[in-house]
C-alpha cells in the first residue's frame, strides 16, 4: 500500500509541527509547505520542507505537482488578535487571499480533502457557554472575520465544486510534545501559559492579568485550554474522515472545561514550584468573559476526545520552556 501524503501548510509552526509528528506516527507522509515567517526549520522533522508562500500560486502548483498529496492541512495564518486590529490589511492578504489561492491550487491539482484551522474567534461574544457549532458567528476583530470568511468559501466550494472540508474551531492551544522535541515558540510570545512560565523562570519581570472584574467565579476571564497533541490528534482524525469519504463539517476543539486566569496562574506556580509576580491591570478590548467549547460533535464525528489534563498541559510546557530559551523572554 502506498503511503498517503498530506501537504501540511504552515507545518513548521507550533500546531502544524505537532500535527506532522502525529501524522508520521499514524503512517502518513507529511510534506511541509511554509514561508518560515513564523515557523522554524528545526521543527520540520517528519518529512520534507518546501519553502514558499500561500499567496504564490506558481510555487503552490509546483509543490502539488511534485508531491501529489491526498489531502491538505492548512495552518498558515496570522493569529495575533491585537495585530489584526493594528494591521487588518496583512491579515486579509495572508488569511483570506492566501487561503483562497491555496484552495484554488488544491482543487486544480484534484485534491478534494481539506482540513482548515479555524477558531472560536469566529463566534465573537458568547450567547451561551459552552458554545456549540450552531452558535451564531459574529466575529469582533479582523482575525476572527478572516477565518469566518474562509469558512464561508469552504462551504461554497463544497456545495458547488465538490471540495470536502473539516473546519476545526480551536479554543486555546497549549502545551508541548512531552518528549521535548518541539514546543511553543512564538516571537513575540503572546499566549498566557508560556508568558507565565517565562515569568516563573525569571525571563520576564512578571505576568499581567487584563481585567479582574469580569462576571466569573474569581473576576478573571475563563478559557478552555487544550493540549496541542490533542489538537494534532483531531487533525489526523479529520484527514482519516475525509479520505474515507466524509462530508464537509465544522467542529469545535476544546476540552469543555473552563479555567480562570487566576486558576491557571496558581496551577503554573504549583507545577513550576516557583511563585512569580502578578500585576492586575485594566481589561483589554475584545476579550470575551468566557470561552468554553461544547465538543460533543467532534467526539461523535471523529471519535475524538481530549486526553491531557490542565496539569499535564502545563507540565509539558514547563518541560519545553525550561530546557530551551526561544522566543520573547529569552
Amino acid at each position: 500500500m502506498t503511503q498517503k501524503k498530506v501537504l501540511v501548510v504552515g507545518g513548521a509552526g507550533y500546531i502544524g509541527s505537532h500535527t506532522c509528528l502525529v501524522l508520521a506516527e499514524r503512517g502518513y507522509q507529511p510534506i511541509v509547505f511554509d514561508n518560515l515567517s513564523n515557523g522554524h526549520p528545526e521543527f520540520v522533522r517528519w518529512g520534507p520542507l518546501e519553502e514558499g508562500d500561500i499567496r504564490d500560486r506558481k510555487r503552490l502548483d509546483e509543490v502539488f505537482a511534485t508531491h501529489r498529496p491526498d489531502a491538505v492541512l492548512h495552518f498558515a495564518a496570522l493569529i495575533e488578535v491585537g495585530e489584526s486590529v493594528k494591521d487588518p490589511v496583512a491579515f486579509y492578504e495572508n488569511n483570506v487571499v492566501g487561503a483562497l489561492t491555496l484552495l484554488s491550487a488544491a482543487m486544480s491539482a484534484g485534491v478534494d480533502a481539506f482540513v482548515f484551522s479555524s477558531t472560536c474567534a469566529t463566534y465573537g461574544l458568547p450567547d451561551q457557554v459552552p458554545m456549540d457549532e450552531t452558535h451564531r458567528q459574529v466575529p469582533i476583530n479582523p482575525y476572527g472575520r478572516t477565518k469566518w470568511i474562509v469558512e464561508q468559501a469552504l462551504k461554497d466550494f463544497g456545495t458547488y465544486k465538490g471540495l470536502r472540508s473539516v473546519m476545526l474551531r480551536y479554543f486555546n492551544a497549549a502545551g508541548a510534545d512531552p518528549e521535548g522535541r518541539i514546543g511553543e515558540w512564538h516571537s513575540p510570545e503572546t499566549h498566557a501559559i508560556p508568558l507565565a512560565i517565562e515569568a516563573a523562570l525569571g525571563r520576564r519581570d512578571g505576568f499581567k492579568v487584563f481585567g479582574s472584574d469580569y462576571d466569573t467565579r474569581d473576576g478573571t476571564c475563563v478559557r478552555d485550554y487544550i493540549h496541542v497533541l490533542d489538537l494534532a490528534d483531531a487533525h489526523v482524525r479529520a484527514v482519516d474522515y475525509l479520505l474515507e469519504g466524509g462530508e464537509t463539517v465544522e467542529l469545535n476543539l476544546g476540552t469543555g472545561t473552563g479555567t480562570t486566569v487566576k486558576e491557571l496562574l496558581a496551577a503554573i506556580s504549583v507545577v513550576s514550584g516557583r511563585p512569580f509576580p502578578v500585576e492586575y491591570v485594566g481589561r483589554r478590548d475584545g476579550d470575551s468573559t468566557s470561552l468554553v467549547a461544547d465538543n460533543a460533535r467532534a467526539r461523535e464525528v471523529l471519535g475524538w476526545q481530549p486526553r491531557f489534563s490542565l496539569e499535564e498541559i502545563i507540565r509539558s510546557a514547563w518541560h519545553w520552556h525550561s530546557r530551551t530559551n526561544h522566543g520573547g523572554g529569552g
